[in-house]
């Protein structure tokens, strides 16, 4: 990737200590961008740090964060702030599923989803766009906002009703957000991914033999891939970062309001 893309780019990403998170906050980095890396374990996300700092190209900073507390969101845009004089680019990454059937769903399985998948979210965009506003306008370029989305907001799924539900919820936060932030000169995109082996889908493959959907571990990414992919195989993060690197880049300027598909063609089923 061409190491001056990002160049200037100040970026802040929740759940960014593992999977697509830190796979996208190397990339970024790698391509110039400066990152905070905000994640509720403070060690992993600061091990990403020291291996971006250590490459030389972007920097890296580390900030123990609680998405769903607002206070923590506020306090993510702010280390970003002082660390690189101001903030560009906010990621909205993280996210977790815990599978149920519909009638098995409790109030505990439906808040945990929602307030970590939808609920920060929001808060995620609203304290980013509230520095965004606060330092004015840029002048040649917007700022963004981008939110990782799934397919599970066009497929709907018999085994994560909730998950479908809060990824529905990002898909509208993408939409509105999108409208309600135009005046200020600042974009609202996403991509949503299928199957991409991370430890979130390591742990949900694992979750579908407990709850007796599936047989074996595996088996979830085995059916799925025969079933259900035209590209015959699952994804990995490095199948995703390119997507998340042109969002971020000034080559999607005049875009908003969209959700981008990285799914091996499951949702043209």
């Amino acid at each position: 990737m061409d190491p001056t893309r990002l160049k200037g780019k100040n970026i802040l990403i929740t759940g960014a200590a593992r999977g697509m998170g830190e796979a996208n906050a190397i990339s970024f980095a790698s391509q110039g961008a400066n990152i905070c890396i905000g994640d509720l374990e403070l060690g992993e996300a600061q091990k990403v740090a020291e291996r971006i700092n250590a490459d030389g190209n972007g920097k890296a900073i580390a900030v123990k964060m609680d998405v769903t507390k607002r206070e923590d969101n506020a306090a993510a845009v702010a280390a970003t702030v002082e660390a690189f004089g101001s903030i560009n680019i906010g990621v909205f990454n993280a996210g977790l599923n815990k599978p149920r059937f519909f009638m098995d769903i409790d109030e505990d399985n439906w808040d945990m989803i929602m307030n970590v998948n939808t609920k920060a979210m929001w808060l995620g965009m609203q304290e980013t766009a509230r520095q965004m506003i606060a330092q004015g306008p840029m002048e040649d370029h917007p700022y963004k906002l981008i939110n990782v989305g799934s397919i599970a907001s066009r497929k709907p799924l018999l085994d994560v009703t909730v998950y479908c539900t809060s990824k529905y919820g990002v898909l509208a936060l993408t939409h509105c957000g999108a409208l309600g932030l135009s005046e200020h000169n600042i974009t609202v995109n996403g991509y949503a991914p299928g199957v991409v082996v991370t430890p979130l889908w390591e742990q949900l493959d694992k979750d579908l033999v407990d709850i007796g959907f599936k047989q074996k571990e595996g088996q979830a990414y085995e059916d799925i891939v025969r079933d259900e992919l035209q590209i015959k195989r699952v994804s990995y993060p490095k199948d995703i970062v390119g997507t998340a690197s042109y969002l971020a880049s000034d080559d999607s300027d005049y875009m908003t309001g969209q959700m981008i598909h990285i799914d091996g063609g499951w949702c043209i089923q």
